[in-house]
């Protein structure tokens, strides 16, 4: 899948890009038709340590799917922002198996 990463006011070592393509990549196995996406990255202003930001929206056929998550790191919060999307994309795939019957 192809995935637009976007940085806001910083530049993302490519260890941490690995990462969440990797990641987001293990969602084909739940929904082959997704098209492409996006991920932000943003380092929040607020004091306490759980200041980054992720957001991700993935294009399929006839519908987008968006999460946010903010967590103490990146990693985590893509962890969490794409076990989000999964559940999304699964309630959506057995909502087009029910219509399909």
């Amino acid at each position: 899948m192809k995935l637009q990463m976007h940085s806001i006011h910083f530049d993302a070592d490519r260890k941490l890009i690995d990462f969440i393509q990797k990641k987001a990549d293990k969602l084909d196995t739940y929904y082959d038709q997704i098209i492409d996406g996006e991920v932000f990255l943003r380092l929040d202003k607020n004091d306490n340590n759980a200041n980054k930001l992720v957001e991700i929206k993935l294009n399929v056929p006839g519908k987008q799917f968006f999460a946010k998550t903010q967590a103490d790191s990146f990693e985590a919060a893509s962890d969490d922002a794409i076990e989000g999307l999964r559940r999304q994309i699964k309630k959506y795939k057995e909502k087009v198996v029910l219509a399909k019957q």
